[in-house]
């Protein structure tokens, strides 16, 4: 039995618990699902990162290797356009058809979806992250999928027991487990099943529907008899899912909060097939900057090239790997903190127990990128930002001597901290300096600010706690508080209402810069 508290082995060993009685058939097939309706994001991402955590520890508890299988639903239907893709009025036309025998609004690509892998498969590969891409389109061309096709259509009914009651009553009339896709319009979610012919292995439909808006689509009014096999019909959502867990033999995999009904049906369908559903683990879905929860297929979510242009790799993984049962933002200001946290992570990792070591997130990451991360120093992503801000400069050599003045550990971690020093001024020019709102002291804060720059300026040193104490010391002598103080002093030199511990930024830009900017603004507030 386990012992380790982290997440990737609790489910490693659910798979372990599940699955013990088949022996030692390796690999075991682990999946996760894109739907290439959109750029894929970090919350894409994320799945298969963080099953890619599970599988590196159920090796390490059983010694027994996992395949990931990332499985691209681009027989998917295009049902909205995206807000963030070119060529709106052609998306809108294709509205309906599979997403793989749509245009590449990039002109890059051999499909809509063709695009959307290619960006995936580059995400993964970068990263060296162990994958198989499943293409829905090839498997059901392939006929990878007919034989589970056959048992859908052989236990209709039993499905339609599962299926229907959790359908209003409206849309249960004429619900089927088969979208066929027309073979006039090439549209799947106008047609509408009409007859099933077991024994062929088809069924007959009519392309009369209508869906969505604000661009409303309709039927071509095409009649047919069709096949449902080798990729003529697409199975609907709940009954796919089933039907991939039947045929690929999937012993794990995780969803979002947003598909526990789903799973549960589709639990329920692929055990009528005569198999057990995969174990998994429900996640909390990431939210966006108003709190909503990201959708890619309406232009949604943090992209990981965003990300990287603000920080490391190994800080997204980081802030991935945190409790996944936990609700989050993804947005930019949670960069910041990522990268903070992760480097206290990996500072402390050499010091843990080694019970605790297979825990850390540090360990994970060497497992996945082949080396174990190292950092020994004092600086992090916050510090930089607030140097930046300080100095006012956009110099990244100029930027690198100040903080191997304030650490000289710094020259044993230079490659991180030049990592830093770059992501860091992104992040300041892109959501910091378009935000500045410098204050202009009145009288009475002008002579309380010339005050604080002649007991500065006779400071014997630079001890970040004597000139911590020096800000206290003067709003006390004044009769104000000193959280007004401290405000006043970010808002009148920074151009913001909280800053750093005043002590340590001064430290770190030096009290003959900061006594610099007071003597610019109190010069600028006199007029002078």
């Amino acid at each position: 039995m386990s012992e380790h508290a982290s997440w990737p082995f609790q489910e490693a060993q659910k798979v372990q618990l599940a699955f013990a009685g088949e022996g030692t058939r390796t690999p075991i097939v682990f999946e996760t699902g894109f739907g290439p309706s959109g750029l894929p994001h970090v919350g894409t991402f994320a799945e298969v990162v963080r099953t890619s955590f599970i599988i590196q520890a159920f090796l390490q508890l059983t010694g027994r290797p996992g395949v990931l299988y990332a499985f691209c639903d681009d027989m998917d239907g295009l049902r909205r356009v995206p807000k963030n893709l070119p060529q709106p009025e052609m998306l809108a036309e294709n509205l309906g058809r599979p997403i793989s025998r749509i245009p590449d609004p990039f002109g890059c690509c051999s499909s809509f979806s063709g695009h959307m892998e290619n960006k995936l498969k580059e995400l993964l590969d970068r990263y060296q992250l162990g994958y198989q891409l499943k293409s829905s389109v090839e498997e059901y061309q392939k006929g990878v999928f007919n034989p589970a096709l056959r048992l859908i259509l052989e236990k209709l009914e039993e499905i339609k027991a599962v299926i229907l009651p959790t359908l209003q009553e409206e849309n249960q009339k004429d619900w089927s487990p088969f979208f066929p896709i027309c073979e006039n319009c090439g549209r799947l979610y106008t047609t509408r099943v009409l007859d099933y012919y077991p024994q062929k292995d088809s069924l007959k439909y009519v392309c009369d529907g209508t869906f969505g808006r604000p661009w409303k689509v309709e039927g071509c009014g095409h009649k047919d008899k069709i096949s449902i096999l080798d990729g003529k019909v697409k199975v609907g959502w709940k009954v796919d899912w089933a039907m991939r867990w039947f045929a690929y033999q999937v012993r794990y995999e995780m969803f979002g909060k947003d598909l526990i009904d789903s799973a549960k049906l589709s639990g329920k369908i692929v055990r009528l097939f005569g198999a057990e559903p995969p174990a998994g683990m429900t996640y909390e879905m990431f939210l966006s900057e108003a709190g909503k929860k990201i959708s890619k297929s309406v232009g949604e979510g943090l992209a990981v090239e965003e990300w990287l242009r603000y920080a490391p790799l190994e800080s997204m993984l980081f802030y991935l790997y945190q409790n996944p049962k936990k609700q989050r933002r993804l947005y930019f200001d949670v960069i910041p903190k990522s990268v903070d946290d992760y480097l206290a992570e990996v500072a402390r990792y050499p010091a843990l127990e080694e019970t605790q070591v297979q825990d850390s997130v540090v360990w994970h990451l060497s497992k996945m990128t082949g080396k174990t991360p190292g950092y020994s120093g004092n600086i992090n992503y916050t510090l930089v930002l607030h140097l930046i801000e300080g100095i006012g400069a956009d110099d990244h050599d100029l930027l690198y001597d100040y903080l191997l003045r304030y650490d000289p550990k710094v020259a044993e971690n230079r490659e991180l901290v030049e990592q830093l020093v770059q992501s860091a001024l992104n992040y300041f020019r892109d959501f910091i300096e378009p935000h500045k709102q410098y204050r202009t002291p009145d009288a009475g804060e002008r002579e309380l600010l010339q005050k604080f720059r002649d007991r500065l300026a006779a400071l014997p040193d630079q001890d970040a706690n004597q000139l911590q104490a020096l800000v206290f010391d003067l709003a006390r002598e004044n009769g104000m508080e000193a959280a007004a103080f401290f405000k006043l002093i970010y808002q009148v030199l920074l151009g913001q209402d909280r800053g750093p511990r005043f002590g340590t930024f001064a430290k770190l830009v030096g009290k003959e810069r900061i006594l610099k900017m007071l003597e610019q603004k109190l010069a600028g507030a006199t007029g002078s």
